[in-house]
């Protein structure tokens, strides 16, 4: 019951006043707790203290999109159906602005056409600021001069679809409605005025002086002012030219002076350029050097070692062939002989293998060229041997 339309209220464009709010919308007001606490029950005469008490404007905010006290008064406005000249009151209240734009929204969905030009229209001229609760909830600044704007020429305010209204011109066209008159034209015209004014007294002025000019004119000035005429425009054209003159040689200057700067710096840009390839061979080449040179070397180690190895193998099978023809070999002498040949020849053995065992710990014996190398320098310092 709380939510129906009044009985006595009349159908607004064919059909229920509150249906000029969409369904969702209404079904949203109907269960917020502002418009069951605060409008239930109101009536036109009560409604008034409620639309005191509003602080902003604005259709719905938030997540839910929960409608604003604002938009609960218009449904309520809908609802009781309050007569016209209270929403006219609601109107011209200029003590309280949101009253004002609550009763400008009201009769902007159930008025006329001639009635919304009529009282709204005259809002033009009110410029206060208004607070405006935006979708996301956040508060924007705005002025009675664009809400009314809004509401003349917008199709959606305050998330609500407008009814479609005539044009101005059109209703001017058959009479039903007088031009708009600006608050600001009085002063328009007192302008225009002055202007006019100014030209009229221009206009005697000018020719007054051309009265006096005629006036003291004679044969001889004439000629000699034109021929000082001629004069000043003679040297006028001779100082205009040695101004060109001037002007063409300090760009001709300029020009020179850019291409010899555009010259250096392409020179400048050369030479880096060849410094900079001229040090990128020249560490190419140092690098190719240092790399013929260690290879130098290396085959150089690798085929001393080798010689090396092969005298060491020809002295190692000269002593081993001498020994074997002296085992070999009988001798036709005492024992006392052949004790000493055997003497010689274990006397031999030992120094070989001490030899052997010297060259073992040398590290000169090594199966790398370069560390049998590197040992046997070392051997010839007196330093140890590399053990790899």
């Amino acid at each position: 019951m709380a939510n129906r339309t009044d009985p006595a209220a009349k159908n607004i464009k064919g059909t229920n006043p509150q249906n000029l709010i969409e369904k969702i919308l209404r079904n949203k007001i109907y269960q917020n707790t502002y418009w069951k606490e605060q409008c239930f029950g109101l009536t036109a005469e009560t409604l008034v203290d409620k639309a005191m008490e509003l602080d902003h404007l604005g259709g719905t905010h938030g997540g839910n999109r929960r409608p604003t006290p604002f938009m609960c008064l218009v449904t309520k406005m809908l609802q009781i159906q309050p007569e016209k000249d209270i929403v006219v009151e609601f109107i011209k209240n200029e003590d309280y602005k949101y009253v004002r734009v609550l009763g400008a929204f009201y009769l902007r969905l159930t008025g006329t056409d001639i009635d919304v030009y009529r009282y709204l229209e005259p809002l033009y001229n009110d410029y206060r600021k208004l607070r405006r609760q935006l979708a996301d909830g956040t508060f924007a600044l705005t002025h009675m001069d664009e809400v009314i704007d809004e509401l003349l020429t917008k199709d959606y305010s305050c998330d609500i679809a407008l009814p479609r209204m005539k044009k101005r011109w059109t209703i001017e066209s058959i009479g039903a409605l007088e031009p708009r008159k600006s608050a600001l034209e009085d002063d328009f015209e007192e302008e225009e005025e002055k202007d006019e004014d100014d030209h009229v007294m221009a206009d005697i002025e000018d020719a007054d002086n051309d009265k006096a000019h005629h006036r003291g004119r004679s044969p001889a000035r004439e000629r000699d002012r034109g021929r000082d005429s001629h004069r000043y425009r003679d040297r006028d054209y001779d100082r205009e030219y040695d101004r060109d003159y001037d002007r063409d040689r300090g760009r001709g200057r300029d020009r020179d002076r850019d291409r010899e700067r555009d010259r250096d710096r392409y020179r400048l840009r050369d030479e880096k350029d060849y410094g900079r390839d001229r040090d990128r061979d020249r560490d190419r080449e140092g690098r190719e050097r240092d790399r013929r040179d260690r290879d130098r070397v290396r085959r150089r180690s690798h085929s001393r070692s080798r010689s090396r190895s092969r005298d060491r193998k020809d002295r190692d099978g000269e002593e081993r062939r001498k020994r074997h023809r002296g085992s070999a070999s009988p001798r036709k002498h005492g024992d006392g002989v052949e004790d000493g040949t055997r003497d010689d020849v274990k006397k031999k053995e030992k120094k070989e293998k001490k030899e052997k065992k010297e060259k073992k710990d040398d590290g000169t014996d090594h199966p790398d060229p370069e560390i049998a190398e590197a040992n046997r320098l070392r051997a010839s310092l007196g330093l140890k041997p590399l053990r790899m």
